[in-house]
């Protein structure tokens, strides 16, 4: 993805809001909600979905 492209994106993901002021707030709370979302995900997969998680609800041995 190009930088141009990107930059011209924010104002469309903010709703145009970013144009008519100072909103990193904003920006600041759609990128941290979106990083815990990707944590909350790869924590789920983790302990949940993993083969060895599986294996030890059913309590296999680890090999």
């Amino acid at each position: 993805m190009h930088s141009a492209s990107l930059i011209s994106s924010v104002p469309l993901a903010l709703d145009g809001e970013s144009v008519t002021g100072n909103n990193t707030g904003i920006a600041i709370i759609a990128v941290v909600s979106m990083a815990c979302g990707y944590v909350l995900l790869f924590a789920l997969w983790y302990f949940v979905f993993r083969e060895k998680a599986r294996s030890k609800r059913k309590g296999d041995s680890p090999d």
